[in-house]
Order: C-alpha cells, then sequence, then structure tokens
C-alpha cells in the first residue's frame, strides 16, 4: 500500500508508539513483568472513590446518564464543563477567563498536536511567499510524545540543557536562556525559513521530573511576548491538577500569551480522554474548528463526572490531600530503591521535583539505552530508553545522535506501581546495568 507523506511519516516506528505497545500488550508468557514504562498513573483510592460517587449519583438521578451518552457536545466542548474551568480557574487564581478561553480535547496529546501544527509547518507571507515555522523547546529532554507530532518535517527545534551535579548522586537541568535568547533573536522574522511559531515546555518535564520554577516560566514568557509567539505549558501531571509537584517554587500560570495544556488523566481518568486548554480567544477558536473536522467533538464522560468536581473545588482540592502525597511518597521510596540497589556503582538520577518518573543517567553504560531497554525486556522489565526523548538538534538531522552526553545513557522510570514491583525491576535494571558498564 502506498501512503502520502502524512500517513509515512505518522505510521513510522516512533517513540510513543513502542511505549504504548508496551503499556497495553501482553508481555512473554511465563515471564515475570515489572512495568516501568509508559505514563499509566496509580489507582488512588479517594480518587477513585470520589468519581465513583459521580457516577452514582449520576446514574440515580433520571436520566442524566442517558443524556450523557445520547448527545454530541459542541466541538469546543460540553459549554457547562466549559464554563466550570473557566469559573473555577478565574475564582482560585484571580485569572481573568470566560468560555471563549477554554476547549476541551480528546487528551492533551490530541490538544499538544493540534497546537504543534496549528503553530508550525508552512507559512505564506503577505506577498505570497512560502516559509516555515518551528516549535523551539528550550529544554531537552522532552516529552517522548512530541517528538514525531508535527506533520511536516524538520519543525521541531531544540536547545540543549546545561546540567549541575550534586553530592548524592542526583543531578538538575537547567535552561540555557543566554543560548534561547538568542537562537530566538535569529529566528524570529516573517518570511525566514526557521522562524519559531512558538515554544513548548512540559512543566513538569515528562521525562526527567525537573519542575520550572515560576522565575524561570515568567522569563521564557517575558522572552517569547517579545517576540510576539505564544508560550504553550504542558501542565498533564502538574499545576494546578493533578498538582505532582514537590517543590514550593511553583505556582499555576497564565497570561493571554500563555497556551496552558490541562488533563485529567494523571487525576484519576486516564482511560477517559479528556484534555482542556485556556488560551486567548483566537487560539481557542482554532482548536474548536479542527476539533470539529478531525474529532466532530470529544468525549462527554470525563467533562460529566469531573464537571461538579470544579464547581465545588473537590478536585483541586482532592488534588492537594490525596494525589500530590501520594506521588511524593512513591517517588521518595523509589529514589530509596535506587540509592539501595546502584549503591557503589556509577550512576546519577535527575532531583525528583514532580512527574511519577525518575530519569536515570548511566554513564558507564557500553551500549545504548535502546539497546539496553530491549536487553530489560527480555528480563521482563519495562522501561523508556532515552534517546527518543532528545530531538529536534541540526545535528540529527546530518545523521548525528543529539549533542548531550545524557542522550544514549538515560532510562525513564515510572514509579507509580506497586513498590515490589518498583522495587523488583529496579534490582533487575541494575544487575543488568552491570553485565553492560565498564
Amino acid at each position: 500500500m502506498e501512503m502520502s507523506a502524512f500517513g509515512t511519516k505518522l505510521t513510522n516506528r516512533s517513540g510513543i508508539l513502542q511505549l504504548m505497545d508496551d503499556l497495553g500488550k501482553k508481555g512473554t508468557e511465563g515471564l515475570t513483568m515489572y512495568g516501568l514504562g509508559g505514563g499509566n498513573p496509580a489507582r488512588i483510592q479517594e480518587v477513585e472513590e470520589m468519581y465513583r460517587k459521580e457516577m452514582e449519583t449520576l446514574l440515580q438521578n433520571g436520566d442524566s446518564f442517558e443524556q450523557a451518552i445520547a448527545h454530541y457536545d459542541a466541538p469546543q466542548g460540553r459549554m457547562n464543563f466549559v464554563h466550570s474551568i473557566a469559573s473555577s480557574l478565574s475564582q482560585e487564581y484571580g485569572w481573568d477567563l470566560g468560555e471563549e478561553n477554554v476547549a476541551i480535547t480528546n487528551g492533551s496529546q490530541s490538544a499538544m498536536f493540534y497546537l504543534f501544527n496549528l503553530l508550525s509547518g508552512t507559512f505564506t507571507t503577505d506577498k505570497g511567499k512560502e516559509y516555515k515555522r518551528t516549535i523551539l523547546f528550550p529544554l531537552m529532554p522532552e516529552y517522548v510524545g512530541y517528538a514525531d507530532q508535527g506533520v511536516e518535517s524538520d519543525t521541531f527545534v531544540s536547545v540543549p540543557s546545561l546540567c549541575t551535579y550534586f553530592d548524592n548522586h542526583t543531578f538538575k537541568y537547567q535552561i540555557d536562556f543566554e543560548k534561547v535568547s538568542h537562537y530566538l533573536d535569529e529566528h524570529s522574522r516573517i518570511g525566514v525559513d526557521g522562524m519559531v511559531g512558538a515554544m513548548c515546555i512540559s512543566r513538569p518535564t515528562n521525562p526527567s521530573g525537573n519542575v520550572l520554577t515560576d522565575e524561570e516560566v515568567m522569563t521564557l514568557s517575558t522572552m517569547a511576548e517579545a517576540h510576539h509567539i505564544p508560550l504553550i505549558i504542558d501542565s498533564a501531571y502538574g499545576l494546578p491538577f493533578p498538582r505532582i509537584v514537590f517543590t514550593e517554587n511553583a505556582t499555576p500560570f497564565w497570561n493571554e500569551n500563555i497556551i496552558l495544556s490541562m488533563s485529567l488523566s494523571k487525576i484519576g481518568l486516564p482511560a477517559i480522554r479528556t484534555g482542556i486548554v485556556v488560551a486567548k480567544p483566537e487560539i481557542i477558536q482554532a482548536l474548536s474548528n479542527i476539533n470539529a473536522i478531525a474529532a466532530l467533538a470529544s468525549g462527554s464522560m470525563g467533562q460529566v463526572l469531573a464537571g461538579p468536581l470544579f464547581d465545588n473545588g473537590t478536585l483541586i482540592h482532592f488534588a492537594n490531600k490525596y494525589v500530590q502525597p501520594f506521588y511524593k511518597k512513591k517517588s521518595a521510596q523509589a529514589q530509596q530503591y535506587i540509592q539501595q540497589e546502584f549503591a557503589g556503582k556509577p550512576y546519577w538520577y535527575h532531583v525528583s521535583e514532580g512527574a511519577i518518573f525518575l530519569w536515570l543517567y548511566l554513564p558507564h553504560l557500553t551500549i545504548p539505552t535502546i539497546q539496553f531497554y530491549q536487553k530489560l525486556k527480555e528480563k521482563g522489565v519495562i522501561t523508556v530508553p532515552g534517546e527518543y526523548s532528545f530531538f529536534g538538534h541540526e545535528e540529527q538531522k546530518k545523521g548525528h545522535p543529539y549533542p548531550h552526553p545524557h542522550y544514549d545513557k538515560c532510562l525513564r522510570i515510572n514509579y507509580s506501581g506497586e513498590d515490589e514491583c518498583v522495587r523488583k525491576g529496579i534490582e533487575i535494571i541494575s544487575k543488568t546495568y552491570d553485565e553492560y558498564r565498564f
């Protein structure tokens, strides 16, 4: 079968396809599997009971359930849910939001696909000249699920991160603001190929668990505004919900130059795809128009269940009271497993500031992590190799590896599973590292 350029690009093997295949398919028969890959959140009893209560209320309230499943919503979303989001965030954080500032998509993955291809790719000047705009990622590594979302090739660019190492086998990535500023200055002219159309960060950063501070976000926002481009903040793990953030110097942040993407997945509803975008009206209208063509409308059930929880403040309250403490404890436990199993070996892991992953750096690994991942998989341990999280650099277009020393030496480990599963998986990773290190 012959396919278009679009079809070829989106049907090739990709990091996110590998990740989701590992997440959804059965492992080798007879082999105990330790699932430390994927992005499945943990099952938190209080959160599940919260949704069960909402579902029971829905089922007991006349034909409310039938009404929820029997009709399409508007392409923008279920309008009473849109109103709930705008009202809740305005009251909680003082943001000046109306219904025209909110759109709903089938998960944040869909939202980012729409946004990236809305703001990058081929553009035309007033004089009819075609040129290409790009999405700039100021901190790399970044989310594996972004890497292949551009419909057109070479529309993602990135700046390698700086890195600081600490005495306790931890390290932290930082934005190289000087290089980001220089890149923006050099790629800000309309009509010139490579002009930056938007910047994008995830907060917390997937895969590393890095959380950009309020000051860093403000700096990026100011830089973006100065170059007349939006700053996209993917907050699927972050603020204001599910609030899987362990630092004190991070608060919810939005202004009209920011496109804030959120999700109900990591606060207990991954199977009910519900993405939430907060942005200026022009962006919301564009997303609604795309949604009508690509999906007709977004799924209703997540909006039906969560709407009352925004109206009465329960969802954000539960994020603070149950979700954040749960994952903070799980992170501390997983770090302890790493420290125990890797004692005396050359290793580092990123400071755990948020999200549901630990980012393990194995500097003496003698094979790329894509191969190491396969060796682990043969032993029943599923992780995510780091190479897929480094993308968008000119050197890669020339056939060279990404120019960062961590490029093929890192694994993303999901610590949200049962403690013994996480412990045993980390133990196997450590022992396998012994087989493939100098």
